[in-house]
């Protein structure tokens, strides 16, 4: 009986010679296939991109199991050693699959997004969310079939997770809110990486949009963090949607204006304002008789949404009716109050200074003019009525 024939776990040495030959040499062509192809294929395309990283995510482990694999089909195992084998070769590809999966997902969103980052910031920041999302749905998939293949009843456990699962949203509810209010921002888009918008009374351009918070650069330099939650139930304005801008201003001019001047006015402002660019003109109308003064009203638009546009084209529209209202002689108002004073004829002095009809009239400008300059200390206004 010569060597080769030497029984070993019901089969000769020599059967465990040529398996073993086989199964070296399946792994050998397989890894020096996956050696070249991984050295000789250029990611010109989506689909050799994609055969690109499923062979540089291949396992050597992986390979080697397959060469063993083919290898024990010329060998007579027992039901036993059968069986781990064909268990150890199944976790083995469950992993494999997996990170092919990872790879595979990673490959499609940084594709995805390198596409998209100039036109579509905000869908940028869905894709990568996604596929977050997927590679923890891919992860807990792969376990619950490496435990399933383990021998461990996985309907039990899955039942037990749902429930541990309802406990633990209820304690971190506040969590979950904002999470699935980052994927309801995601999805709904009412702002974007990069917008300007204004929550409430806060102001700022949007920085980053994660799971749990949104991140905004205020204009005085701070960052400003709100929880996505909180974020959508206020009231939100994206200023960079803005495709015009309203603009309403008004005017004052003195009362005591000549009739003639006071018609020039709306027509004065609408011709400031077409001079400008790029305005659309809606209307200019004397709007009211104000408390001190003759109210004018103008409405425009500004066709950009830029605010530097906008300061600009009111900067020049003030300048040409500032120039434009000195020359016709028209002034604009200021806030002023008159006040009247009622002289109480027990007081003498007073009487004395009204009894003179010669003086009365100048007496009670004077009067009226300190009073103003008095204002309300009645103090003053007793120093001044004795004077």
């Amino acid at each position: 009986m010569t060597f080769l024939d030497t029984q070993l776990y019901g089969n000769t040495a020599l059967a465990w010679m040529i398996a073993s030959a086989i199964a070296g040499g399946v792994t050998l062509v397989f890894a020096i296939a996956r050696i070249v192809l991984s050295r000789r294929l250029e990611p010109t395309n989506f689909p050799r991109g994609l055969t690109l990283v499923v062979v540089r995510h291949t396992r050597y482990l992986f390979l080697a199991l397959i060469g063993i694999g083919v290898g024990s089909t010329y060998l007579d195992l027992s039901g036993r050693t059968s069986r781990i084998l064909g268990i150890v070769i199944t976790l083995v590809t469950l992993f494999q699959i997996a990170w092919w999966g990872h790879g595979v997902m990673r490959f499609w969103v940084q594709r995805v997004t390198a596409r998209r980052a100039e036109s579509d910031v905000g869908s940028v920041t869905a894709i990568r969310t996604f596929g977050t999302i997927g590679l923890v749905g891919l992860w807990a998939v792969i376990l619950l079939a490496v435990i399933a293949t383990l021998g461990v009843d996985v309907t039990a456990l899955v039942a037990g997770l749902g429930i541990g699962g309802i406990a633990i949203a209820l304690a971190v509810q506040n969590i979950v809110g904002d999470l699935f209010a980052s994927v309801s921002i995601i999805v709904d888009k009412p702002f974007v990486v990069g917008d300007f918008i204004q929550v409430e009374n806060l102001l700022g351009s949007v920085q980053q949009i994660g799971l749990k918070t949104t991140r905004l650069n205020s204009l005085s330099g701070e960052q400003l963090i709100f929880g996505n939650g909180d974020l959508l139930k206020s009231r939100i304005h994206n200023y960079k949607r803005m495709m015009e801008r309203r603009v309403v201003f008004t005017i004052r001019v003195e009362y005591g204006t000549p009739q003639e001047l006071v018609e020039k006015v709306p027509d004065m402002i609408r011709a400031a304002i077409t001079a400008q660019s790029p305005v659309r003109m809606d209307r200019s109308h004397f709007k009211e008789y104000g408390e001190s003064a003759l109210v004018y009203e103008a409405v425009y638009y500004v066709l950009s949404p830029d605010y530097n546009v906008y300061m600009d084209i009111q900067q020049a529209i003030n300048y040409q009716l500032y120039g434009g209202f000195r020359s016709a002689g028209i002034n604009m108002a200021l806030p002023t109050r008159t006040v009247m004073l009622h002289v109480a004829p027990g007081d003498g002095e007073a009487i004395g200074a009204i009894a003179n009809p010669h003086t009365a009239d100048s007496g009670l400008a004077q009067l009226s003019a300190r009073r103003e300059s008095a204002g309300a200390n009645p103090a003053s206004r007793r120093s001044a009525a004795h004077s």
